[in-house]
């Protein structure tokens, strides 16, 4: 039987303010500081934590109500492919550390969510590792988070609702409330098959609920707004969570640009406010100027207006990448949208 979640600041933020802006893009704003490709992020946590301190200022002076720590791929798998998978609690401790210390100079409240992303492996029976093994290899990572000052684990990125699980089974271990979101880029599901509306029941039976559940990364707005319209359409009081990428990635000789504007990202959040979102964000491509126009779409848009169907949606901010996301989340979305305005 579910239990509700242990406090957590979430809860009580949306309570103050209605709808959260989470911030935007980790990964794509560090290559633009100076990170190579195939180096590892959360090294730059001990090597060059004044970036990873701006990367964050950054997001909290666009207006982010939520920053995510410098830890993605702080699991020791992850971490073994640059030899450091033993420093997994340090590397992680500091990334909350050097988030919480940005945080607690805002001036308001700002939440610290220690970022949680894939192990990077296929648990048994499609690869080697035991979903015991996940379970312990995200507690060790969490405990490092916790031990920072996080102040949720924020589940990330996720395909298989088996790791989704032995996330949140190392959360409730650990002792912190929990999101998570799945990335659904593989024709409207995750690449292991979970569907948007499916999202909601992966972690039923664990005893805990999860604070918030959604949708990250992807393939651009159009196709988590679609995914957003089947979440919100199969649990419509839940807290759902969009962090969407900013537009679709265009390779520029060895480069890699994203064709989102501020403009469209700013349309994006209208429609994720319309579509039920409670904590909107930005994923792969989303920078500071892009979250600012973000916050001030939101500001100007708390109110919900009439629900958007997928026509909509492409009118707005483009067509669906994935074919069979426009099939399956038409006919919920695009029916619902029609009920709501009579």
């Amino acid at each position: 039987m579910q239990q509700p979640a242990p406090d957590n600041p979430i809860d009580a933020l949306i309570a103050e303010k209605g709808i959260l802006l989470a911030d935007g893009a980790t990964g794509t704003n560090l290559f633009a500081m100076g990170l190579e490709s195939g180096e590892a992020p959360e090294l730059w946590n001990e090597d060059a934590p004044e970036k990873i301190e701006a990367l964050h200022q950054g997001f909290v002076d666009a207006g982010a109500d939520i920053i995510l720590t410098n830890s993605f791929g702080g699991t020791r798998h992850r971490l073994k492919l640059h030899n450091a998978q033993d420093r997994v609690f340090e590397l992680n401790r500091k990334a909350a550390e050097i988030a919480c210390r940005v945080a607690g100079q805002a001036g308001r409240r700002v939440i610290v969510a220690g970022s949680v992303g894939p192990t990077g492996e296929l648990l048994v029976p499609l690869g080697a590792l035991t979903y015991e093994e996940a379970v312990e290899a995200f507690a060790e990572q969490m405990e490092g988070l916790k031990a920072g000052g996080a102040e949720v684990a924020w589940i990330e990125t996720m395909s298989a609702p088996d790791e989704i699980r032995a996330a949140a089974e190392a959360a409730i271990r650990v002792g912190l409330p929990y999101t998570y979101t799945g990335s659904f880029d593989t024709a409207g599901r995750t690449m292991m098959g979970l569907a948007p509306k499916d999202i909601h029941t992966v972690v039923d039976d664990l005893g805990q609920s999860p604070v918030a559940v959604g949708a990250n990364c992807g393939v651009g707005a159009p196709d988590i707004l679609a995914a957003l319209l089947d979440m919100t359409e199969a649990r419509p009081d839940a807290t759902v969570v969009v962090k969407g990428n900013c537009g679709i990635p265009e390779f520029r000789g060895t480069e890699v640009h994203y064709s989102g504007t501020p403009e469209l990202m700013s349309e994006y959040v209208r429609l994720a406010v319309d579509g039920g979102a409670r904590i909107i964000g930005g994923c792969c491509g989303t920078s500071f100027e892009h979250l600012a126009a973000m916050r001030a779409a939101l500001d100007g848009h708390r109110e919900p207006e009439n629900r958007p169907g997928i026509e909509d949606i492409v009118a707005r901010v483009g067509p669906l990448r994935n074919k069979s996301a426009s099939e399956s989340g038409a006919g919920t979305g695009t029916r619902r949208s029609r009920r709501a305005r009579g």
